[in-house]
C-alpha cells in the first residue's frame, strides 16, 4: 500500500496506525477515550509516542484544503486546532479505496460544549460559551476568515479563569478573505444563531440542559454579543480635539477586553477643532502577551489578566512599584505562583491548567474570607483548596464524561 502522507514535519510513527481499516473499525486499544463532539464525519482520537491526536475520515481533497487552511489561521494567530497531517491513498486488504484522514493535535483541557454542559457547572455555563464563541467569530471576522457552519459542535472550549475560551475545531467550510463584507459576516451570524438554537434543543432533547433553558434566547445571544464587541473594536469615534485623552482611553478599552492596538488611523477637520479616531490593527492576546514576556507562562488571555493582577497586587504589598518590573515577576513567580501550583498532589495536579488551579486558589480565599469576615493567608487558602474542592473537581485533561453519541440530534438541522 503507497500511502500519500502530507505533514509539517517527520513522524514515522503515523505508519504504525492502522490505516487499511475504516476509522470506525479502529481497534480500541489504539483509541484515547476522550469526549467527542457531533461531526458528520467518524472521528476518533488515538494515542501516539505520549500525544492525542484527532483523526477526521473525510474524502482526500477536503482534508488537504481542510489542513491548509488550519495551518494559514494558526500563521494568523487565531486559536484553532494544530493541524498535524493528511494520510491518503488508504486501500483496505481487499483493494478497496477509503477515504483520506485529517490530523489534528488533540487541544489538551478542551472539551466539546455537550461534555461540558454534562457536567455540574454554574446555571449560566451556556451564556458563557456563547460569551467566548462570539469572541472567536470577531477574531476570525477580523482576519477575513468566514466559517460557513458557526457552531458550538464545530467549536472547543477551555477553561480560563471562571470563563471559557473558545477554539475552532472545523474550518472544512471556510473561506480566507482580505476582508469580509457586512454581508458575509451576517450570514455567519444567521448559520450561528440556527445552529445554537438546535444544539439548544437536542440537549434537552437528552435531557442534559433544563426547560427552563430557552433555546432561542441562548441563540439570540450570540448576535447581541458579536455586535457589542465589533462596534467597541471597529467604531469610528469622534470628539473635540482638546479631549484627547479620549485615544488612550479608547486604547484602554480595547485593552481590556484582550485586544493590542498595533495601529490608529488619526484625522482631524480642516480646522482641527475635532478628532476621529478608529482602531486600524486589533489583535487578541493582550495580557497573555505581556505576561509571557514577564514571566514565560504561556496561558489564555482571562487567566493571564488574573495572574497579572495578582502580580500588581504583589508589587504593590512588597512596595516595589519602582522595581524593575521584570524582576518583580520573577520573584512572584518564585515566591507566590510556582509554590501554589506545585503544591497539589500530583496525581490531581492533572486535573486542570496550572493558572486555572491558580485562578481557583484566589478565588477560593475570597470566599474563605467573606464567609469567615477574616483574611486567610494564601498557605492556608491553598490547604483548603486541597482538602475540600480539588478531589471533586472533573479532570479536564481527560473527562470521559458522557457519550455524546447518544444524545439524540434533529435530523432535520
Amino acid at each position: 500500500m503507497a500511502l500519500d502522507i502530507t505533514t509539517a514535519r517527520p513522524w514515522p510513527a503515523l505508519l504504525d496506525l492502522p490505516w487499511r481499516l475504516p476509522l470506525e473499525d479502529w481497534p480500541e486499544e489504539r483509541l484515547a477515550a476522550l469526549p467527542r463532539g457531533i461531526s458528520r464525519h467518524v472521528v476518533r482520537f488515538v494515542r501516539l509516542e505520549g500525544r492525542v491526536i484527532a483523526i477526521k475520515e473525510i474524502k482526500a481533497d477536503i482534508a488537504r484544503r481542510e489542513y491548509n487552511m488550519l495551518r494559514m489561521l494558526r500563521r494568523l494567530g487565531q486559536p484553532v486546532v494544530e493541524p498535524v497531517g493528511v494520510v491518503a491513498g488508504r486501500l483496505t486488504k481487499d483493494g478497496e479505496p477509503l477515504d483520506a484522514c485529517l490530523l489534528t493535535r488533540h487541544l489538551q483541557f478542551s472539551l466539546p460544549y455537550r461534555a461540558m454542559l454534562s457536567q455540574n457547572l454554574r446555571p449560566d455555563t451556556a451564556a458563557r460559551l456563547i460569551d467566548a464563541l462570539a469572541v472567536l467569530l470577531v477574531r476570525l471576522h477580523l482576519v477575513g476568515f468566514w466559517w460557513g457552519d458557526v457552531s458550538l459542535s464545530n467549536t472547543l472550549f477551555k477553561r480560563s479563569a471562571g470563563e471559557f475560551a473558545a477554539y475552532l475545531v472545523d474550518a472544512e467550510t471556510g473561506e480566507l478573505h482580505d476582508k469580509l463584507t457586512k454581508g458575509q459576516r451576517e450570514h455567519d451570524l444567521d448559520i450561528a444563531r440556527v445552529n445554537i438554537a438546535g444544539e439548544m434543543m437536542d440537549l434537552q432533547a437528552g435531557g442534559f440542559v433544563g426547560e427552563d433553558i430557552d433555546p432561542i434566547a441562548i441563540s439570540d445571544r450570540i448576535i447581541q454579543r458579536y455586535n457589542v464587541l465589533w462596534q467597541e473594536l471597529t467604531a469610528v469615534e469622534r470628539f473635540d480635539a482638546d479631549q484627547r485623552w479620549r485615544v488612550d482611553e479608547r486604547i484602554r478599552v480595547l485593552n481590556s477586553l484582550g485586544f493590542d492596538v498595533g495601529e490608529l488611523d488619526i484625522t482631524t477637520d480642516f480646522d482641527g477643532t475635532t478628532i476621529q479616531i478608529q482602531p486600524k490593527v486589533v489583535d487578541a492576546g493582550h495580557h497573555s502577551r505581556r505576561l509571557l514576556r514577564l514571566t514565560g507562562l504561556d496561558v489564555e488571555d482571562n487567566q493571564a489578566r488574573r495572574l497579572l493582577n495578582d502580580l500588581d497586587a504583589f508589587r504593590a504589598a512588597h512596595e516595589r512599584q519602582n522595581d524593575d518590573e521584570e524582576q518583580v515577576a520573577h520573584d512572584w513567580l518564585m515566591q507566590v505562583y510556582e509554590p501554589i501550583t506545585r503544591s497539589a498532589p500530583p496525581e490531581m495536579r492533572r486535573k486542570m491548567e496550572p493558572a486555572e488551579l491558580f485562578h481557583e486558589v484566589l478565588e477560593h480565599r475570597w470566599y474563605m474570607s467573606e464567609k469567615a469576615q477574616r483574611d486567610f493567608t494564601i498557605e492556608q487558602a491553598v490547604q483548603d483548596y486541597i482538602d475540600t474542592v480539588l478531589p471533586d473537581k472533573p479532570d479536564d485533561s481527560a473527562v470521559v464524561g458522557v457519550d455524546t453519541d447518544a444524545i439524540p440530534v434533529r435530523a432535520n438541522r
